[in-house]
């Protein structure tokens, strides 16, 4: 009995986009790219063709309609791919077809069979397994009679799968359809549209599969990204809750503060919510779990959307924080970027390729309520979800620093507080004339913790968790504690003086209690010794008297 497969598909090399599809584009399919002007098709086809001629030993032939191979060559080169020497070992060949309208007018109507030769001999060239057409729009524009249009396109849509190529082809996005002609979308069996918007000023790419025949796949929008390492793709969506579970704990740096939890420390892979309203100390805590992971050895990503990196060490450095060993080494690495300048799903992909690049232990995004300036809360809320969901689906411990605007409400702008598995409050208050910080630990899944309130104390030395005076119905923090300490010190002194004296007195007392009864006793004994002696001597009165009656009676006798 035989099983049912899935199709055939060919890797396309591009980073998540390959996830995405579960496993790439449709072997000996074509598969059509489209998009408007500077959205990334020819590139996503050159990235393609290239890293199948490189890394999966299946030569590739790049017909361009538009621009010349040189600058074909020129383009792909600035991302790193030698072009040059690929096709001087006959890995690729590019294929220049130029199509003059004023040509095609002189001889009329015609079709593709010119064009079908000229992709055989390059074909057979090279053995090519893969082919790239950019764009058809180009290829078609001289068609007028729409029913010639419909045969042609389905003719080199066949002609192409009975080569058994596998193709990508680039068409521009037309009005109301996914391409000029509204027909490459129905014949292709894949189908990616590559969108570049801009959104208050801010732009975006985002990428979404609309049609892929045979196989399962991502339906959601991407975001993907152009820069110096090509083209990449990074499927965010939610990952579900899926997610590792640890029972080790990691301590947060501040000894004070996983005193509180039960365990000694939060759990690993946990996601942990640092609010607090300006100047509360979000951002030096935050750094203090960076600092400990490094002395563990282990690696943290610090994505700052504040303070750039000098900026941050300077700052750590007057809490006794040094950050600047760990960058040395390696094991820290910081990355500061304004919020401003990338879209939110821009910095979601920015912010995922870094995690996914240096394969952190710990992560922070410092602060998460620089966003919400930028964006509505549920956009926020979206990509932050999907931080959280990526972070906790490899195990990685995340930190997120979020500012309150009001001591008052301690919910989040974002929403996040319920996604997290710890959250920690950090509140500024006044009284006797100076703020104090306070730390608050409001949850803590997993983990028995303290409920108390804790007065958070900076220093050259660090940071130290201090109970705080628990007066009658107030607790007291900084001087009123200090000053409320210093007269509990000082009536303890009173205290102390009142029982050493009460003590002397009692010894005192002791002391003439025992010389009476010494006194008493030493008197007791001479008359016991008087007694003694009258007893003598009334015992000797006694024998002597015996002693004469007997005399006398002799004498009587005699």
């Amino acid at each position: 009995m035989s099983t049912q497969t899935g199709i055939s598909k060919s890797p396309t090399g591009i980073g998540g986009f390959d996830d995405l599809t579960l496993g790439g584009v449709p072997s000996g399919r074509p598969t059509l790219i489209c998009g408007s002007a500077g959205c990334g098709k020819t590139l996503f086809a050159s990235t393609f063709l290239i890293n199948g001629a490189r890394d999966h030993d299946e030569p590739g032939v790049f017909v361009t309609f538009e621009e010349r191979p040189n600058d074909i060559v020129d383009n792909v080169a600035s991302l790193g791919f030698a072009v040059d020497d690929m096709i001087a070992n006959k890995k690729i060949h590019i294929e220049h077809i130029a199509i003059e309208a004023s040509e095609i007018a002189e001889v009329g109507d015609y079709d593709l069979e010119a064009l079908f030769l000229r992709l055989e001999l390059a074909v057979d060239e090279i053995g090519a397994k893969r082919i790239v057409l950019d764009t058809i729009e180009s290829l078609f524009s001289a068609f007028n009679n729409p029913a010639v249009l419909r045969a042609e396109i389905r003719r080199l849509f066949d002609w192409l799968k009975d080569k058994g190529l596998t193709a990508v082809i680039t068409g521009e996005r037309g009005d109301g359809t996914l391409t000029r002609q509204g027909l490459e979308e129905y014949v292709s069996d894949c189908v990616i549209l590559l969108d570049h918007r801009v959104d208050n000023q801010v732009s975006t790419r985002r990428l979404r599969i609309v049609k892929y025949r045979g196989t399962a796949h991502g339906t959601n929008e991407y975001p993907f990204l152009i820069d110096e390492d090509g083209f990449s793709v990074l499927p965010v969506s939610s990952l579900g809750l899926a997610h590792k579970v640890f029972d080790e704990r990691i301590s947060s740096g501040v000894p004070d503060l996983d005193a509180m939890l039960a365990g000694g420390g939060f759990h690993r892979g946990s996601s942990i919510l640092l609010t607090g309203v300006a100047g509360s100390g979000k951002s030096s805590l935050a750094a203090c779990f960076a600092n400990a992971a490094c002395a563990r050895g282990e690696r943290a990503l610090y994505l700052s959307f504040e303070e750039s990196e000098r900026q941050t060490v300077r700052n750590m450095r007057s809490i006794g924080v040094d950050l600047k060993p760990w960058l040395d080494k390696g094991l820290l690495r910081h990355i500061a970027a304004r919020p401003t300048f990338y879209s939110l799903e821009m910095h979601l992909a920015v912010m995922l390729r870094e995690v996914g690049r240096f394969k952190p232990d710990l992560v922070i995004l410092d602060p998460i309520s620089a966003f919400t300036g930028s964006a509505n809360a549920l956009e926020v809320q979206s990509m932050l979800l999907r931080v959280v969901d990526y972070l906790k689906s490899d195990g990685i411990t995340g930190i997120f620093t979020h500012l309150l605007h009001s001591q008052s409400a301690i919910e989040t702008d974002a929403g996040l507080s319920s996604l997290m598995d710890a959250w920690v409050l950090l509140l500024n208050r006044e009284a006797s004339g100076e703020f104090n910080r306070e730390l608050y630990l409001l949850k803590a899944r997993g983990t028995a913790h303290s409920n108390q309130v804790r007065e958070f104390v900076m220093s050259s030395e660090g940071i130290a968790l201090k109970p705080p005076y628990i007066g009658v119905g107030v607790a007291l923090t900084g001087a009123a504690r200090r000053a409320e300490e210093a007269r509990v010190r000082r009536d303890e002194v009173a205290r102390l003086a009142e029982v050493e004296r009460l003590k002397a007195e009692v010894v005192a007392k002791k002391a003439r209690a025992k010389a009476q009864i010494e006194l008493l006793q030493a008197e007791v004994a001479a008359d016991e010794a008087e007694l003694s002696r009258m007893s003598r001597v009334e015992d000797d009165y006694f024998r002597q008297a015996e002693i004469d009656v007997a005399d006398m009676a002799r004498t009587r006798r005699t």
